[in-house]
């Protein structure tokens, strides 16, 4: 098979197009012929070796997992002995985060736990899409962020997946939701449904006087003093992810927060695929849109996660295997 290999932390232009043997499942695992993969933060990360913090859990020196990949969808086409919840045709996606990644081949074994039943009328680059970012909205939100009707929501680093997920989820809600994010982002935000969008380059929201009950942060680029000032009493700022050296101080002074403000935060961790059934219920009722920019084939991955990192995506950004 086919797959993108990396042997070293530096540039996504120094992975590898290979022909490598294809792998058989474990006796819980399933093997998957992949036709799409989604590209996220945890690529990035794996693909440069930084933050260098990551690298306690991707290698110190050099990556242990020679392919990256996590978000992927695609076809069961063999199953270990032991596997109880798949068979051979089903059509699958998910989050290989926590059981290897992989997902930048042709094929690739992954845990039966790790993968959800694709409803058949689910485009491919719509299920890669899906399985992190909405999760990581859905919890952020409602299982942590606690959003109640009517409120004002704000979403920072609001152009990438985690984002469009967001301003679904909180319209559920009748939620007035202002965006984050660079200024070529801005009018697919407000196209999207924003009532709000805010250049970053331009406006710190965190000095303006606007005041929001919810706080959902990508990005976590600000101390968390700033985000305290802007939000309402009785508000809540959670984040998803950002500055390994901010997402620190935030778990340090949370405590804190708690004892001397009525205001609270949280940092979402995340349950893996917990919610892919009720997304899936959404996706079917269109009440859950994808925002999907689709590349063709696994050797436009390399360029991909460069123009990931450079922040230039809008939405999700999948490539399709031919």
């Amino acid at each position: 098979m086919r797959a993108i290999v990396q042997t070293k932390y530096g540039s996504a232009d120094e992975l590898e197009l290979r022909e490598i043997e294809t792998p058989s499942p474990a006796a819980n695992q399933v093997l998957v012929r992949v036709q799409a993969v989604a590209i996220n933060d945890y690529d990035w990360c794996m693909v440069s070796g930084k933050p260098l913090v990551y690298r306690l859990m991707f290698g110190l020196f050099k990556p242990k997992t020679p392919i990256p990949g996590m978000e992927i969808a695609g076809e069961v086409v063999e199953c270990g002995v032991n596997v109880k919840n798949f068979k051979v045709g089903d059509t699958v996606f998910g989050d290989l985060s926590e059981c290897g990644f992989g997902g930048f081949a042709e094929y690739v074994s992954a845990d039966e736990n790790a993968l959800f039943l694709k409803p058949s009328q689910m485009k491919y680059e719509d299920a890669a899409a899906i399985s992190h970012a909405a999760c990581l909205a859905l919890q952020g939100l409602v299982d942590v962020g606690n959003l109640a009707c009517g409120e004002k929501v704000l979403i920072n680093g609001a152009g990438g997946g985690v984002g469009a997920y967001g301003l679904n989820i909180a319209k559920f809600y009748d939620a007035h939701v202002t965006a984050v994010d660079a200024a070529h982002k801005l009018a697919m935000l407000k196209q999207n449904g924003f009532d709000e969008a805010l250049d970053y380059q331009s406006i710190d929201f965190t000095r303006q006087p606007a005041q929001y009950d919810l706080i959902l942060d990508t990005k976590t680029n600000r101390g968390v003093f700033r985000y305290l000032k802007v939000l309402a009493p009785n508000g809540r700022y959670v984040t998803v992810g950002g500055s390994v050296m901010r997402l620190i101080q935030l778990l340090l002074l949370k405590p804190w927060v708690a004892l001397f403000t009525n205001k609270r935060v949280s940092i979402v961790a995340l349950k893996t695929n917990k919610d892919l059934a009720t997304i899936c219920e959404w996706y079917l009722a269109k009440k859950l849109v994808p925002v999907v920019e689709l590349r063709e084939s696994l050797s436009a991955v390399p360029q991909a996660i460069s123009y990931f990192g450079a922040g230039k995506h809008k939405g999700k950004l999948v490539v399709r295997l031919k």
